[in-house]
């Protein structure tokens, strides 16, 4: 199988399935396109758009060729290839749980995506309190998150969302780096969690690739204009 990805400082999207294979040794090739631009005739857009009518990463494609695309088709593909990795929880219960804070994740957060963009190399302190001063939106969205994992920690006993390493924690791996990035303020508990995600095999490997690209756009960094 083939994995199309953008860059691994910038592309949480891309993150997703990338750390979820990685986590469970699911075997795959990195195709990585460069985000030079995402107009329609950009580089990427030209280059990925050869193997997916939705011109965006990241992009699996199959051994016979099919190409799956969007973080949470790739994540379900995966489980049904997969089943012996418990991508998704073994308990119907947990497993229907799982499924809402993924998809609440794939269609919300807006005000956090915008503000906070991911970028793992970077280290932005003074940002996210000003950001969060000033913008009830990501304020609301931060409050969200704290209580969805705190509650979901407490129901599962951790170290993970629910229990072991799976899709909704891949799904939020982003997320824990924009934390880190912006040095959002959180509980402990939380923390924790975030911590716990950071240094997962998947997720750690991914940073310490995107730390090695030293490839900055300016477009993918509105706080600062050079690393």
């Amino acid at each position: 199988m083939q994995l199309y990805i953008g860059n691994k400082n910038y592309s949480s999207w891309s993150m997703r399935s990338w750390v979820l294979m990685k986590h469970f040794g699911i075997a795959f090739d990195e195709v990585m396109v460069r985000f030079d631009s995402f107009e329609g005739q950009s580089a990427f857009k030209r280059q990925i758009t050869t193997v997916s009518p939705a011109g965006c990463v990241p992009v699996l494609v199959l051994e016979n060729g099919l190409a799956v695309w969007d973080t949470m088709a790739i994540a379900e593909t995966l489980a049904e290839q997969f089943p012996q990795h418990a991508l998704w929880p073994r308990d119907a219960a947990a497993r229907a749980r799982a499924r809402s804070l993924c998809a609440e994740m794939h269609a919300g957060f807006a005000a956090l995506r915008n503000l906070f963009p991911m970028n793992i190399e970077a280290a932005l302190p003074d940002v996210g309190p000003r950001v969060l001063a000033e913008q009830p939106d990501a304020r609301a969205d931060v409050d969200r998150i704290v209580m969805m994992w705190t509650q979901q920690l407490a129901a599962s006993g951790g170290p993970f969302l629910f229990g072991g390493f799976g899709i909704a924690d891949a799904t939020y791996a982003p997320v824990c780096t924009r934390i880190r990035t912006y040095a959002l303020p959180v509980p402990d508990t939380v923390a924790g969690y975030v911590d716990r995600v950071l240094r997962s095999p998947g997720v750690a490997a991914w940073i310490e690739g995107a730390l090695a690209e030293h490839d900055f756009l300016p477009f993918e960094e509105p706080y600062r204009t050079r690393p």
